[in-house]
Formats: C-alpha cells, sequence, structure tokens
C-alpha cells in the first residue's frame, strides 16, 4: 500500500539498500520481490508534503524519462513511459498546489507504477548520479534525480533528440528537444527543485568518489551515450555549476 507516489515499488522487482558504513547504494532484483497484491489509494498520499510530493513526483518522471531514452528495444516499455510522462506533466503541480486534489494524487499514483513498470527497459545517467549523491550525502532520491534531470539530457542529446522531439509532441509541446528541456527546467522551478547541486549542500569534495561509483552503478549501462568515470565527473561538475551547454 504506496503511500507516496514516485518510486513504484509496488510492481517492482527491484530493492535498494543503503550500507551505512561504505555509504554505497546496492540494487537486488528477484521475481519473489514484486508484490502479490497492491492497494493504491490516492488518498494514503494526501498528507505528503510539498518537498516529498515534488521529489517523488520527478522521481516518477526520471523513472518513465529514462526508461524512454533507453538504447534497447522495448516499444510496450516506451508507450507506458509516454503515457506516464503525460499523467506527470498534466498532474503534478496539481498535486503539488493543493494536496488534497484526489483525482490529481490518483494520477500521479498510476504515474509511479507506469516508471517502475517502464524502466524494467533501462534505468540510466540521471540514475547512476543519484544513486552516489544520495549514498554520500543522503539526499532526497527523488529530488537528486530532479537536480541532474536537465545535465543528462543535455548530455544524451545527440543520441535522444529525435525520440524527445516526438515526445514533445506526445506532451503537447512544440516537436523539439528544446521545448522538452525549456519545460523540464519551468517545471523544476514551479516545484523549488534546486538547480543545482550546491542547492542540494553538496560540494565538490567528493566528486572523485562519487564519479567511480556512478560509472558502476547498474543503471550506468543503460544510458544513450556509454558513461565513463570522467564523464561522470563532468556531469557532476556541470550539475554543481549550473551548466548547460556543455
Amino acid at each position: 500500500m504506496p503511500t507516496t507516489a514516485g518510486t513504484g515499488s509496488e510492481v517492482g522487482r527491484a530493492g535498494v539498500i543503503t550500507d551505512a558504513i561504505t555509504r554505497t547504494k546496492k540494487v537486488i532484483f528477484h521475481p519473489l520481490m514484486m508484490p502479490k497484491i497492491t492497494i493504491c489509494d490516492p488518498e494514503l498520499t494526501v498528507g505528503m508534503p510539498h518537498p516529498i510530493t515534488a521529489g517523488t513526483g520527478m522521481d516518477a518522471l526520471a523513472h518513465c524519462l529514462e526508461a524512454y531514452c533507453g538504447p534497447f528495444y522495448h516499444p510496450l516499455a516506451d508507450g507506458i513511459a509516454v503515457e506516464g510522462m503525460r499523467l506527470v506533466k498534466d498532474n503534478l503541480i496539481r498535486a503539488y498546489t493543493n494536496g488534497t486534489d484526489l483525482e490529481a494524487r490518483g494520477h500521479m499514483m498510476s504515474a509511479a507504477a507506469m516508471g517502475a513498470t517502464a524502466f524494467q527497459k533501462a534505468l540510466g545517467g540521471i540514475h547512476a548520479l543519484s544513486h552516489p549523491v544520495g549514498a554520500v550525502y543522503d539526499t532526497h532520491h527523488g529530488m537528486t534525480n530532479a537536480v541532474f534531470m536537465p545535465y543528462v539530457l543535455a548530455f544524451n542529446r545527440p543520441a535522444i533528440e529525435t525520440k524527445i522531439a516526438r515526445l514533445a509532441a506526445y506532451l503537447g509541446l512544440p516537436a523539439s528537444f528544446d521545448a522538452f528541456q525549456a519545460w523540464i527546467l519551468d517545471l523544476r522551478k514551479a516545484l523549488s527543485v534546486p538547480h543545482t547541486l550546491a542547492g542540494l549542500k553538496i560540494d565538490d569534495a567528493r566528486l572523485d568518489l562519487m564519479s567511480d561509483m556512478a560509472v558502476k552503478d547498474p543503471t550506468a549501462g543503460g544510458n544513450p551515450i556509454p558513461l565513463d568515470t570522467a564523464t561522470c565527473r563532468r556531469l557532476l561538475q556541470d550539475a554543481l555549476d549550473g551548466r548547460l551547454d556543455g
């Protein structure tokens, strides 16, 4: 019975364990981790405060977006991801603005489940970078995903520009990568998401450590453009400096 609308663990066969000693996160998979019965009641999410509504909602968006952008062949996951992103676009700000809007809350619960269904195809750089940051600095996972989102999009642009243009058209935006990126930036601003990692109280002291952790994260292999340690460090630095031009 989920009480947030982001992770989608109610339809997943994966779990994340944080090792408090090594400050690392481990992803584990097993078919029996998938619940036999799930009850998704939007009334259970009404009590979420604004930051948690924003962070979990952006987590659902990140799941859908990275699944859609993944380089593997899975048209079913792509379709679920695209519709999940439409639900986020139409309902996340509504749920954030008015926490008692049960229709918006219900649609966000659907988007969360759809994201976790779709990411059986792939996750990517957003999560590969977010996992070590969360492990080292104890940041909120969804909010960390939200900070990284436009930087990873900009990095992946050469491989995903056509797909993102199609997605933008489906979402009712001008059919271009730039229009989609602008929507992401506007959405983050409306939800009070920090534009840089500095807004999450992160500095450059552990960039090398987190770069090594990111490239080893199991989600890194699903990025549309291969990631290496130098690339991950560059992306961390870009997200710290607020640099979107690469």
